[in-house]
């Protein structure tokens, strides 16, 4: 049981929509040029599952335009390594596409909620890149995304591009245990260190599990070796 998950919505009250685009940041037109290319791509995760497509990360890009698209050439790089050396952290290297441990599954339930579990109490178990789960963060992340995850959880491990956009909701617009979405971590320069911070700093950081940290900080300095750029300072957390 992923305890950011818990900490999402009791600790930053996620059960709310989220707003899709994000306070401060100039939102023009769809990030047209990702900083990482397709090559690039398949050399960070050359044994990924193929429904982790290229085609359906930039696709999902227009949900998020600020999304490595804010500041410098640099800051831009920086953010698509930080973003992908996480999800390759949190999915084997993009191999997994839902929970592993099924006996987890029914547990992803809360029921005081007023709208419940709809699609079964067994069906808001972490699934895409971020392993989104327990009910009010697929409903938050349809409410902000415009798509009804709450009633179809399951599009999230059969669509590649929304499976990416629900990716793209919580590195945008969630703190978790946290003080800043890791988006904002990147585009402030505030280091990687803090978006491990955000996604799963409760477990890990401080101490918690050095591994843990050492293994997206090793993800991230060697995305950013691919993109060409380096990776600055506050690695770790």
């Amino acid at each position: 049981m992923s305890l950011r998950r818990i900490l999402t919505a009791f600790v930053t009250g996620t059960a709310a929509a989220v707003a899709v685009l994000i306070p401060g940041v100039a939102h023009a037109a769809p990030n047209a040029e990702f900083p990482v290319s397709e090559d690039q791509f398949n050399q960070m995760f050359p044994g990924r599952n193929q429904f982790y497509t290229y085609a359906g990360l930039t696709d999902a890009l227009g949900a998020y335009p600020g999304f490595a698209n804010t500041g410098s050439d640099t800051v831009k790089k920086q953010e698509a390594a930080a973003f992908l050396a996480n999800v390759s952290h949190e999915t084997g290297g993009l191999v997994y596409i839902v929970e592993q441990n099924t006996a987890n599954y029914p547990h992803y339930c809360d029921t005081s909620r007023p709208y419940g579990c709809p699609a079964g109490n067994d069906q808001y178990y972490g699934r895409g890149p971020i392993q989104l789960s327990w009910n009010f963060n697929y409903k938050a992340a349809g409410d902000s995304l415009g798509i009804d995850l709450l009633n179809n959880p399951s599009l999230v491990a059969q669509d590649p591009a929304v499976s990416w956009k629900t990716g793209l909701w919580y590195w945008n617009t969630q703190s978790g245990p946290g003080t800043m979405t890791p988006h904002d971590a990147m585009v402030d320069e505030r280091g990687f260190g803090e978006t491990i911070r955000s996604i799963n700093g409760s477990i890990e950081c401080n101490g918690g599990n050095p591994a843990q940290v050492q293994s997206r900080v090793d993800a991230y300095t060697r995305f950013a070796g691919i993109l060409g750029v380096d990776p600055g300072g506050n690695l770790s957390c």
